[in-house]
């Protein structure tokens, strides 16, 4: 039994039903005036409808044939995103990519990153919006964002890029002048920094093997920004509670000292979010897959989540 290819006729139908002439619509896919005819013809054989009125002067479209036209419309750019989508497999990425990210994330490790990509891919142009609010996507005409949390909407695709350890940590001189606190409640005897985006609001849940201990603060200096947060605690403000990516250097170097070590109070995972289009652009892939081999090579973003 021989197939009927759907779309066979529907490239002639759209032509004559935007010049409203078959001679024009023939002259534009440079095909006869006849061959034009006859595909029409067999469409609306095939469709059991007529989808134009011919007569020896115009060409109109029928109620059917408007109908049928409307829900076509959007063919001829999904044909060429289709097109353009496949060549872009075999070329570099180019083009703008607008994206939401942290501003802790990005001052540390995301701008770095960005610059090495831009070196890597001279075609391409990059937008960055430094905000730890959870943006959406479709409406601002992002096409990335790098959230910590993976309760996103529908219609969006997540990619782990990590996990960074939220320590507790605070200055050698105000560890001197308040004491170390020995156990989590020990906690609320002193100047805590408090970072106010953390779900879970006033609290710091900390776990020491089974044991789970929740402790309700009373800070006494919060802030939106991990970093200007740090900031406090290197100058002798009180003990923070903040992931690796965030105060790592400065453990490492000294400048802050960890507290209640033995006690783990969690992880801030990272993802990647993008809209779940069929026809996801090459630089979104691109960037995300750079951005999945640089996490992986930094200590302070490979905890496991």
């Amino acid at each position: 039994m021989k197939t009927v290819d759907p779309l066979y006729g529907i490239a002639a139908f759209l032509a004559v039903a935007e010049q409203e002439s078959f001679t024009l619509a023939a002259e534009g896919l440079g095909l006869s005036r006849a061959t034009v005819s006859a595909q029409v013809s067999d469409l609306e054989r095939r469709l059991g409808v007529r989808l134009l009125h011919r007569s020896t002067r115009i060409v109109r479209l029928t109620p059917a044939g408007q109908v049928y036209r409307e829900q076509l419309s959007d063919l001829g750019q999904r044909v060429d995103l289709a097109e353009r989508a496949a060549k872009a497999e075999h070329t570099a990425p180019e083009g703008r990519l607008r994206l939401t990210a942290p501003p802790d994330f990005c001052h540390r490790f995301l701008v770095p990153w960005i610059s090495q990509f831009l070196a890597l891919h001279p075609g391409m142009r990059i937008e960055l919006d430094l905000s730890n609010d959870e943006r959406n996507l479709i409406e601002g005409r992002f096409d990335l964002a790098i959230r910590g949390t993976i309760a996103v909407g529908p219609n969006l695709i997540t990619r782990a890029l990590g996990g960074s350890a939220l320590l507790t940590c605070a200055s050698a001189g105000y560890l001197a002048r308040r004491g170390r606190p020995l156990t989590p409640n020990d906690l609320v005897g002193h100047d805590l920094l408090h970072f106010t985006p953390l779900r879970r609001g006033r609290v710091w849940t900390m776990t020491q093997g089974p044991e789970l201990v929740a402790v309700p603060i009373l800070p006494r200096l919060e802030l939106n920004d991990g970093t200007a947060l740090m900031v406090a605690a290197l100058n002798d403000g009180g003990i923070c509670q903040l992931p690796a990516f965030v105060v790592g250097d400065a453990l490492r170097s000294g400048r802050l000292e960890g507290v209640l070590t033995d006690w783990r109070a969690g992880v801030v995972p990272l993802h990647a979010v993008y809209p779940d289009n069929r026809l996801i652009a090459l630089r979104v892939k691109a960037f995300v897959n750079f951005l999945a081999r640089k996490s992986k090579s930094e200590p302070d973003l490979s905890c496991p989540t």
